[in-house]
């Protein structure tokens, strides 16, 4: 047996890299020899997340204590504009290292798609050229090659997994796409918000950055790769009172498919054999549910009442398909594991 990769986490305080070690704990070729959390530095693990008090983690340390020569791979799950100088320097410092990126800071294949997304040059376009959009499913040779994976947010993961098959092959038109999608208070992060308290989340259902959410051109970049012309979405996202879940629900224009059958028998042919994405039967109803806790996307396809439309549904975990579990599923790709290693588990339901 090969000796288990080593690798370091950094942002390990945060809900996703909670989950990662949750999920990466139970990897038979993983180990976690550093971890990180700056505000957090000297602490245990389970002092900041009891449930992992019995996963023998060594403790946090801040970001430059950490030895990268004696890690095989970086987790770094990291706010976007936090990440790129550090993974510039660990990745030049050290040559056979490799960075799976759970923030956005190389999502984009274009430097200044990022600068106009996030508000700030993208300070090291250079390691653009070193990195791979992580969405697995439809990306798998550039993420066994690619020094950094950049692991696609969670509501691009939803509705990219949905959407990509449709309109690559012309099944759904690529003008008028509204997508409406509804995360869990989890995707808001770990740190304190007036929003996110249980007073105000609570019994509330609230859109949130409408018309401006950082998610939407990260979507429309994969799409227009896709269909080879400029897409343009309307996507608007809504803060929905549970801890996790998401679901994305995508009001499309019919192309060459004739009704919701066609679209779910391109979606079937798309995900055959996939281990993660399920296309749900005619009539069944995806729902978070359905999901949770796990690494699997069901996608449902629905007749729209207008003629000529149609409604796809796709319901996935935020921190699992999401972020962590879409991490390690990457991971197993990138270093030679099969697929569904550590991730296997069934949704948890109720």
């Amino acid at each position: 047996m090969q000796p288990p990769v080593k690798a370091a986490l950094l942002g390990a305080s945060g809900y996703t890299g909670a989950d990662l070690l949750r999920i990466g704990v139970r990897h038979p070729g993983l180990e976690f020899v550093a971890l990180t959390a700056n505000t957090h530095a000297g602490k245990p693990m389970s002092s900041v997340y009891p449930h992992l008090a019995h996963a023998g983690l060594p403790d946090l340390v801040a970001n430059e204590d950490v030895d990268f020569s004696k890690a095989d791979v970086v987790f770094c799950g990291l706010p976007h504009g936090t990440s790129q100088k550090l993974v510039t320097d660990i990745v030049q410092a050290n040559p056979g290292i490799r960075v799976i990126d759970m923030g956005a800071d190389f999502r984009f294949r274009n430097p200044q798609a990022y600068a106009a997304t996030y508000g700030a040059q993208h300070i090291a376009p250079e390691m653009q050229e070193m990195a791979a959009y992580g969405l697995t499913e439809h990306n798998r040779d550039a993420i066994r090659k690619a020094r950094i994976v950049a692991c696609p947010g969670c509501y691009p993961t939803a509705a990219l997994l949905a959407l990509l098959p449709l309109i690559r092959t012309g099944a759904i038109s690529s003008d008028d796409l509204i997508i409406d999608a509804k995360s869990g208070v989890s995707g808001a992060g770990r740190a304190p918000k007036q929003n996110t308290l249980m007073a105000e989340a609570g019994e509330s259902v609230s859109p949130y950055s409408v018309g401006v959410h950082r998610h939407a051109p990260e979507i429309e970049q994969e799409l227009s790769r896709a269909c080879g012309s400029d897409v343009v979405v309307n996507f608007t996202p809504h803060l929905i009172p549970m801890s996790r879940g998401e679901l994305v629900t995508a009001h499309v224009k019919l192309g060459n498919a004739t009704n919701a059958d066609d679209l779910r028998g391109v979606l079937q042919q798309a995900y055959a054999g996939e281990p993660f994405v399920r296309v749900a039967e005619k009539g069944e109803l995806p729902a978070t549910g359905h999901v949770r806790g796990s690494n699997f996307c069901v996608i449902g396809v629905f007749d729209d009442r207008i003629a000529g439309r149609a409604i796809v549904i796709a319901v996935l975990d935020n921190l699992v398909k999401g972020s962590a579990g879409q991490a390690i599923q990457n991971f197993n790709v990138a270093f030679g594991f099969a697929e569904a290693t550590a991730i296997e588990a069934l949704p948890l339901f109720p």
